[in-house]
Parts: structure tokens; sequence; C-alpha cells
């Protein structure tokens, strides 16, 4: 392995050292640029016809308001019960709006169901209380990747149809170093004293691992794996719209095995230990667009699966177009993996800006030969990203490394049109030498400042036009 030191990339040197990669000569490349072209073309294409079919959810105009079921705006009285009320009798009449407006409501979990749109109004919050008790009894989710009993999701829906949240109220679950957090059990987060989530954790994963029913994977009362705040699970015609969501126990929007979801214009804002944004796990037709990340993690990671779980399903992320987002703090701004065994192909991501101090990746693949997966059809365009501390990452040995039997297969993916203000690193592309990444486009890429230029090893494939940094041309 080489890399170029930071006293050469700041002289502005014009090449660039990459092990195990292979590229073709001019005459070649010429004509596969021309190709190229025409391909990607091709599927920006068809990402924009997959966005336009996206199913949206709509309602009957009838409005079932929560404060005639019993709730009161005033932060102390339970409004659980009431909400849940309102819901079941808007289903009964065939769907419509469930209006939340005038003040500051409690509440424990809310289930959705079919051709229902909860909607909060401007000026209305929803504050999920904290005792854990409130989230029993235990519903079928996934946790990291792998099915399981567990705590409900603070807004749950399961095999519906037709399910909405919507308007520019807020959704606070108001976690917080003691409260959720705590359960993450590391230095940061844990408190002396107090139970934390590894035993649990690694007891499902090794349940996972030996396919024990999922029936028999019981995780909530007396276990600590904190629950997502909103997880749609095998809905169709999902729609997420305008909201803000603040504090969350875990992941934030975690749409599982759901087809046919928009997530439009939503607000999310929580600095917790894995508190990921959005996270669509094995969902197919899916478009995230015009929403603002600040998270504790990463902002967008899309996910089908953990080991053998996710083989077992076998249920690949598919057609994830993400668009004009802006994300600020978090560990990666567009991320694929970790929990990646059930593969992905066709995503898009474009006109997304990216940028803060607090970022530490733009552009990010993360598996390993434990996680595996057949990632394919991988595109990024016209995204601007200011500071970052990676920019581009794909990265074969994320946590366990390179310790298991089912090495990744990672293909055709371009990168075109990108500029990046600063970047601490460059580049941390590195494959395998027995399964190296396949067609890797970078194209139209400038880097205005970069402290390291970093790796690329072990890619099959290795398509550079018109790429620099600091100022001076990047090629081979």
């Amino acid at each position: 392995m080489r890399k170029l030191s930071r006293r050469h990339l700041l002289q502005g040197v014009a090449t660039f050292a990459v092990t195990g990669c292979s590229q073709g000569k001019s005459e070649k490349n010429a004509v596969t640029a021309s190709t190229t072209k025409k391909s990607t073309d091709e599927a920006w294409a068809a990402a924009n016809e997959i966005a336009a079919n996206i199913n949206i959810p709509t309602f009957p105009t009838r409005t079932f308001d929560i404060r005639d079921f019993g709730a009161t705006a005033n932060n102390d009285s339970d409004s659980s019960q009431a909400i849940n009320d309102a819901i079941a009798a808007c289903a009964k009449t065939g769907g419509g709006k469930v209006l939340v407006s005038g003040g500051s409501y409690l509440s424990g979990p809310i289930h959705l169901l079919s051709n229902i749109n909860l909607h909060i109004d401007e000026g209305a919050t929803i504050k999920f209380k904290t005792n854990p008790d409130a989230y029993l009894p235990a519903v079928f989710t996934r946790w990291e990747g792998m099915e399981m009993m567990g705590y409900s999701p603070l807004i749950y829906a399961f095999e519906k149809t037709n399910v909405a949240l919507t308007g520019k109220g807020t959704l606070d679950g108001q976690a917080a170093p003691t409260i959720w957090w705590a359960w993450k059990g590391n230095k940061t987060w844990g408190l002396e004293g107090h139970p934390s989530q590894k035993e649990s954790r690694d007891q499902l994963f090794a349940q996972a691992e030996a396919g024990e029913p999922v029936e028999e994977r019981n995780y909530a009362d007396g276990h600590y794996l904190r629950p997502s705040f909103v997880q749609p699970y095998r809905c169709k015609n999902v729609l997420i719209e305008d909201i803000t969501i603040i504090n969350a126990p875990f992941w934030l929007l975690h749409p599982t095995l759901c087809e046919d979801v928009t997530v439009r214009g939503v607000h999310l804002q929580s600095l917790g230990p894995n508190s990921d944004g959005c996270d669509p796990e094995s969902c197919k037709n899916v478009l995230i667009e015009n929403c603002y990340f600040d998270t504790g993690d990463d902002c967008i990671a899309i996910k089908s699966g953990r080991n053998n779980d996710g083989r077992r399903l076998a249920a690949p992320c598919e057609n994830i177009i993400i668009r004009n987002c802006k994300m600020s703090a978090g560990h990666g701004g567009v991320v694929i993996g970790s929990e990646i065994s059930g593969g992905v192909r066709n995503v898009f991501a474009e006109n997304n800006e990216m940028s803060s101090p607090d970022l530490d990746r733009g552009f990010r693949i993360k598996t390993n030969s434990v996680r595996g997966g057949v990632l394919e059809n991988l595109y990024m365009r016209n995204c601007t990203i200011g500071e970052v501390r990676d920019a581009i990452v794909i990265n074969f040995n994320y946590e366990e490394g390179d310790a298991g039997q089912f090495d990744p297969t990672v293909r055709n993916v371009h990168i075109e049109n990108l500029k990046c203000g600063h970047a601490k690193r460059v580049f941390q592309v590195r494959g395998f030498k027995r399964a190296p990444i396949s067609d890797l486009y970078i194209t139209n890429v400038v880097f205005e400042r970069a402290d390291d230029p970093g790796i690329i090893e072990n890619v099959d494939g290795l398509h550079l036009s018109d790429v620099k940094i600091n100022g001076a041309p990047f090629t081979l």
C-alpha cells in the first residue's frame, strides 16, 4: 500500500499512487467515456422515472381531532389512548386525517393503521414518554438489521397501506444522556452502574446467526435495545413530510421492507448515539428529498439486513433517490451499509449539500467479509461538500474486518460533478485483492483543499476523468 505524503500533495503533484488498480489507456478510454456518458444519462433518466412513479398516498378529506377523543395539551396528561382512539375511529370510517394541534401533548407509542394521515400542525408537539415500560408489549421489529420482538417504535405501522406522517409540527422523543442514550453503554454515553445494550446485542447477534426463530428473540422488558423513532414495517405507500423530529432514542426514520416511500421536507435533529437520520432498510422505491439532517450518526444510511438475517430474507434495498438534501453533523452524509447483507442496487444521490466540522464522511460504503452483499449501480452527481474528514469512502474492512466467508461485491459506482471545499482526506477506497471493487468512475471532481489524498487499492476498472486536488490534475 502506498500513500502520497502531505508534503507532496501540497506541492501540487499531478499523479497519485494507487495500488492493485487497473485503468485502460487513452484510446480505449475515449470510447469508454462516450459509452459511459450514454449509460449514466440513461441511468439518471431511469431514476427520474422511478421517482415519478412512486405511489404517494391520498386520504379522504374527513378529519378527526385528537382533542375530541380526550387529548389534553398540557405536557403532563397522558394522551396516548386519545391519539390511538382517534386513529382507530378514523380508520373505521375508511381513513382520513388525524389532527394534532393546539399545543404540546404527552404520548406513548402511536400505532398507525391503513389510510391514516397523522398530521401535526405547525406549533403543535407530541412529546414521547421516557419510561421504557410504556413501549410494551413487544412488537415485531428489526434492530441493527436483525429481526426480533422488541420495544415498540415511538411511531409504528405494521403491514399497513397508505400511511402518512405530515405537518410542520414537532415530534420530540425526549431522549437525553440519562434517558435512552445511556443504554449505549460506552465511555461517552454510559452511566456508572447503569445497564447497557452490549449483553443483549451480543445475544441477539448469536441467535440470528444460529437461525433461531424470530418469535424466540425477545428483547423488550429486561433488555436494553433502544427503539427506532418512526418505523413503518412491511408497509406500502408511505409518506413522511415536513415534520421535525428531535431527541430520538435510536434511529429516527426507519422504513423496513416497505414499498413506495416518500420522505420530503423533514427536519431531523438528534445528536445522541446511533441517531441515524433516515435508514431505508430492504425497501423498494424510495424518494428522500428536500430534507435537513443534523444527526449523531449517519444522515442517510441504506441497509438490507445484517449477516445471516439479511441473507435469510434476501431483500435488497433498491431504487433509492436522494436529492436536494442538506447534511450537517453526522458520521456520514450518503452512506450504504453497514447492515447490507441483502444487497443494494440502483441508488441515485444528486444536488445534495454536506458540510460541518462534525461531518465525518461524504459518500461512504461500509461492509466486510462478514456482512457481504452485492452493491451495484450506485450514482452520485452534482453534490457539494464544504468541510469533511473523509470525502469518498468504500471500505471492505468495516468493524469486524476481513473475518468472514462472504466477500462483498461492489460494482458500477459513479461519482460525478462533485465539489469539495476542504477534506482532511480525499479517498479511503479499499477493496479486497481477491474481490476488488469493480468499475469505479470518478468524473469532474474538484477537491479545493486536501490535507491528505488518502488511499485507493484493489479496484478493477478505475476510471478517472477531470479530477483535481489542490488545483493539480489528478491522474495515474
